[in-house]
């Protein structure tokens, strides 16, 4: 339902007098019809009468409402439907007054197939191969770190299909005691059953049991003199303490998400451990930028969108347990009910081991808040630094930094990294292909890599850095500034990092790319140790592309250049001759003799490869 729009403010009397009072969601747009802020309620107009109220509203929501020229509304059965609705809304349109969490990414999980030599393996995306699911595990080195252990343990073949169907001999993971080599029959159908069974005991968090049984399997082997089979359970069981030892709780029981949240004025920290079978399987942090008012109002906007919105890259346990009780507590639970197909409780006056978990999550987001603001608070002394140490009129707030990567002129490859008072800002970083040069001309590479980057920033309206870095002496600096004053973009300060005599860390000198003053910082000064990162950075970013374009040119055929050698051909060819090497030594009646090459096709591909 659409209100009224005026040319100079919007009239949120006359649109309250007909706003509705079910549950629904709203979208408040801008002058440019571009949505603001997307947001749900149990009553529309309720809801949005108050963000017209003039007490009690906080900075960000004034800026809101003063950029408000639009409403519109849609009504929900419930509000349950209103929050799934507006977390789609949310995750398709981005609006910038709403609290953004940014983890596409789905989480890792084990999965056991249903081969009749059952496979373990790593996991991601949706579960559509028939098989158990063990996880979620959250980050893909966690998860390999149980797979590398249940390969010392039993021995569960972890190959992929198409390997294990060809083998007519054991591979090296036999041979290293990794696998029991079930693809040359080299072990029981019966034996492995049970080492599947043991695994699946391990993996949902089992473990005490299952080490008494092969305890007992231990003295069982050693009564019937059968040693070396007793060593093998040894051995597996010393595995199985290690990593008892490691784990902090194990209650052989609970399946729960805990939440633990501190807010400082420095920023802000959600944790969130993961509980499975009374394990914990690891942590995961976000840093969100809440909005000013009440934990719970924020928590409720970042758990609506950590399980309805990203719901398709989550695992959900049976209890989600939280510092504080959220005022929609019940629509997020009839909503996640919705998505998922069954019943998440949300829990927060806990206690016994869920109260020790609590605050274990609490404690971990506290540390890991502390560790972020520091990291933050560093790197705001080294750019403080730099400016003083450059003589700089203010704090550059972005740097952007050049380097060329080549191998004797093969495969140039320019990159830009980029840096702010966050750190590095990886989004942002580019590279570019260069072409058109004299090989090894460094000098060219630069000019237009520069070029590229700022013609296609001041195209697009982009931002440009305070301070602008290129790593190399003059001849490179001069090259830069010349494009710089081509583009019209004198007021970006621009030096040029340049090696000392004995080209060790800490004698870099910085040239001045307007003045052409030279500033040797001392070794120990925060800001050289920033302009070091930046440009260390920028260097592996470059020899990172380089590397990778090289090595693509140089795996790719020189088959694939001649007109009319498609892939069934080069196929034919190679499995003809063996190499383009044979090839080249053929001749035209040989090649021909290739299924599907002509004479005429035949000259042609001796031409182009000679």
């Amino acid at each position: 339902m659409p209100a009224s729009e005026s040319d100079s403010a919007f009239d949120h009397k006359a649109f309250l007098q007909t706003a509705s009072q079910e549950p629904g969601v709203y979208r408040m747009l801008g002058k440019d019809g571009k949505i603001l802020y997307v947001g749900k309620a149990k009553s529309l107009k309720n809801r949005l009468a108050s963000y017209f109220r003039a007490q009690g509203r906080s900075v960000k929501t004034e800026a809101l409402v003063a950029r408000i020229h639009n409403i519109e509304t849609i009504v929900t059965n419930s509000e349950s439907e209103a929050l799934i609705l507006e977390q789609n809304l949310i995750k398709a349109n981005r609006p910038p007054y709403n609290i953004l969490l940014r983890d596409d990414k789905s989480y890792p999980f084990i999965f056991l197939s249903e081969d009749e030599w059952p496979r373990l393996s790593l996991h991601r995306g949706t579960k559509r191969k028939k098989g158990r699911y063990f996880g979620p595990y959250p980050s893909a080195g966690s998860a390999r770190e149980s797979l590398i252990l249940l390969q010392k343990v039993f021995r569960v073949r972890q190959c992929e299909d198409s390997y294990f169907r060809n083998r007519t001999r054991p591979c090296l993971q036999y041979q290293i005691n990794r696998c029991k080599a079930p693809c040359v029959d080299l072990v029981g159908d019966d034996e492995y059953r049970q080492d599947v069974k043991d695994s699946v005991d391990f993996l949902e968090g089992r473990s005490q049991q299952l080490l008494y049984d092969l305890i007992k399997r231990m003295e069982s082997a050693a009564e019937n003199l059968e040693f070396e089979v007793a060593a093998g359970y040894r051995d597996s069981i010393h595995y199985l303490r290690k990593v008892q030892e490691k784990q902090v709780i194990d209650v052989e029981s609970g399946d729960a998400d805990v939440f633990g949240v501190v807010s400082e004025p420095g920023g802000n920290c959600v944790q969130v451990m993961f509980v499975r079978q009374g394990r914990i399987l690891g942590t995961r942090h976000f840093f969100p930028e809440f909005t000013e008012g009440d934990l719970a109002e924020n928590l409720e906007s970042f758990l609506g969108q950590f399980y309805i919105s990203l719901a398709d890259t989550r695992d959900f346990p049976r209890d989600i347990i939280l510092p504080v009780a959220i005022p929609g507590h019940e629509a997020l639970a009839e909503a996640i009910r919705t998505v998922v197909g069954r019943t998440v409780k949300l829990r927060h006056n806990v206690r016994g081991e869920r109260k020790d978990w609590l605050a274990l999550a609490e404690r971990n987001a506290r540390h890991t808040l502390n560790t972020h603001l520091a990291d933050r608070r560093n790197i705001y002394e080294r750019f403080l630094s730099l400016q003083q140490s450059l003589e700089l009129e203010s704090m550059p707030e972005r740097i952007e930094c050049f380097d060329i990567s080549h191998t004797m002129g093969e495969g140039t490859v320019a990159s830009c990294v980029v840096f702010d008072q966050q750190g590095a800002r990886k989004s942002d970083y580019r590279r570019f292909n260069i072409k058109g040069i004299i090989p090894g001309d460094d000098y060219a590479a630069m000019a237009q890599a520069v070029e590229r980057r700022y013609c296609r920033v001041l195209d697009e309206g982009g931002v440009l850095p305070d301070l602008l870095l290129i790593d190399g002496g003059k001849g490179q600096l001069s090259k830069a500034m010349e494009i710089m004053r081509g583009l019209q973009l004198e007021h970006v300060t621009v030096y040029g990092v340049a090696k000392g005599e004995t080209r060790k860390p800490g004698l870099e000198v910085l040239i001045n790319g307007h003045t052409g003053r030279e500033y040797a910082l001392d070794g120990g000064t925060p800001g050289l140790h920033l302009v070091q990162q930046v440009r260390d950075e920028s260097h592996r970013f470059a020899i990172t592309g380089h590397r990778n374009r090289r090595d693509k040119k140089r795996t790719r055929s020189q088959l694939e250049d001649i007109p009319g050698v498609g892939a069934k051909r080069r196929a034919a060819l190679l499995s003809f001759f063996g190499s383009v090497k044979a090839i080249r030594e053929s001749t035209v009646e040989e090649i021909a003799k290739v299924q599907g090459v002509s004479r005429a096709m035949a000259q042609q591909i001796l031409d182009a490869l000679s």
